[in-house]
């Protein structure tokens, strides 16, 4: 083949592969939020039956499955628990933030069998690595302040979305600001 054919193969070849590209992942929520199997909640069969009644209630309520695995398990989003946000370029926790983790820990303590998956994440400015790292480091600073309260340690994992998952879009300090946070999702097997 001529240097030519091979240069017409190779541009279609690669026009190919950015065609085809690589799919985005989609999140998907699915409600209702607690899937029932033979009469009993996910979580009920995961041994939450020692909790009290309305405590499991109020929990299940709260939950809404995500569509995407987490590091141990399926992923489920609560409003019982709250973001905690950075200064830019910071992983250290605020005043306000330690409360929130605080209220965490007492919903951990009040469900002794739930494990969690603190989301670390960031702003759009930096690289891809250096927020992933950032990202890390902002989520095993939750986890650690959550392990001094007497959280176990092998009931919370910790991943770094760095800035690939933000939360507001905007291209501004108010979109940054949300951005830079901590997010927590419950895990179940």
């Amino acid at each position: 083949m001529s240097r030519k054919g091979l240069g017409v193969l190779a541009l279609i070849l690669c026009f190919g592969l950015i065609l085809i590209g690589c799919p985005k992942k989609t999140v998907v929520k699915e409600e209702p939020s607690v899937k029932k199997e033979g009469g009993v909640t996910k979580l009920e069969a995961q041994g939450t039956k020692e909790m009290k009644p309305e405590g499991a209630k109020e929990l299940e309520k709260s939950l809404v499955a995500k569509k995407e695995p987490g590091i141990e398990g399926e992923v489920f989003e609560s409003k019982l628990f709250k973001d905690i946000h950075f200064d830019f370029d910071k992983y250290n926790i605020h005043p306000g933030d330690a409360n929130i983790l605080k209220e965490d820990a007492a919903l951990l303590e009040k469900y002794p069998k739930v494990k969690i998956q603190i989301e670390g994440h960031c702003d759009e400015r930096g690289t891809t690595e250096y927020n992933l790292a950032l990202g890390e480091r902002r989520a095993n600073a939750a986890k650690k302040y959550l392990i001094s309260l007497g959280i176990s340690e092998s009931r919370i994992s910790t991943i770094s979305y760095g800035k690939e998952r933000p939360l507001d879009p905007g291209h501004n300090e108010e979109a940054w600001a949300k951005n830079r946070r901590d997010h927590t999702v419950i895990l179940s097997k």
